[in-house]
């Protein structure tokens, strides 16, 4: 296996991983807004908590794309 070939692998890898980061994000925004109108004050502590992996998920999503251009970028270099 050669460096392209390699990068290659970490493209498509980087690029599912940023995807997998995206599902978490909008489960967790759409759970989040679900238990806000429902209003039930027993899902409070699991709302902040999904606040608080949203909040991880995004920054995590933010790593991986600048990873992914730097895959991208040695890519061109070829």
């Amino acid at each position: 296996m050669n460096k392209h070939e390699v990068l290659k692998d970490a493209l498509v890898a980087r690029q599912q991983e940023i995807m997998g980061y995206q599902i978490n994000i909008d489960n967790y925004t759409l759970a989040i807004e679900h238990i806000k109108a429902s209003g039930d004050e027993d899902l409070e502590d699991f709302c902040q908590k999904l606040e608080s992996l949203l909040a991880s998920e995004k920054l995590e999503q933010k790593k991986a794309k600048v990873m992914l251009f730097v895959v991208q970028q040695q890519l061109g270099e070829d």
